[in-house]
């Protein structure tokens, strides 16, 4: 690999980091979305919330996500693994359900129990913006700590074709 290619790759992640702490931590939409390519889109699986385009985007972060994180919630990366295109991020998730959160479980009123679940960040680049996030979870894990029974845990919506 060269050193322009190890530089470029490190912008990556500096993006992605950026983008994170923006929307996670500093809650500040407007810095989280400067880190976007002009068509983005997010998809949390297998809740399929989410949304495709700049507009949609938007409106998906500041009306189900960024009024909905936990106060608690805690990140801890497991691995992380880029390349020119991809960041792949590995990360124990932790928070305590206190509050409902359309964004991954949609339709689920609190539970207020603790959670500690894997979740694999797949990001795409381009131009060295954010242009695709899929944020698979461990559901099955998370409904069993949360012990969210029955057709409630299913949750979700189907994401729109295209």
């Amino acid at each position: 690999m060269t050193t322009a290619i190890a530089q470029f790759m490190r912008e990556l992640e500096r993006v992605w980091d950026e983008h994170r702490d923006a929307l996670i931590i500093r809650r500040d939409l407007a810095a989280s979305l400067a880190h976007l390519a002009a068509e983005p889109s997010v998809w949390n699986l297998p809740a399929t919330t989410g949304a495709a385009g700049r507009p949609e985007v938007e409106r998906f972060y500041a009306g189900e996500f960024l009024p909905h994180v936990p106060g608690d919630l805690v990140l801890t990366r497991v691995s992380r693994t880029v390349d020119r295109f991809h960041l792949v991020d590995e990360t124990t998730v932790s928070f305590t359900h206190d509050q409902e959160l359309p964004w991954l479980l949609p339709g689920v009123a609190p539970t207020h129990r603790r959670a500690e679940v894997l979740a694999i960040a797949v990001v795409g680049f381009e131009r060295g913006r954010i242009r695709s996030q899929r944020i698979l979870w461990d559901h099955a894990t998370l409904i069993s700590q949360l012990r969210i029974p029955g057709p409630a845990a299913a949750g979700g919506r189907h994401a729109p074709a295209g």
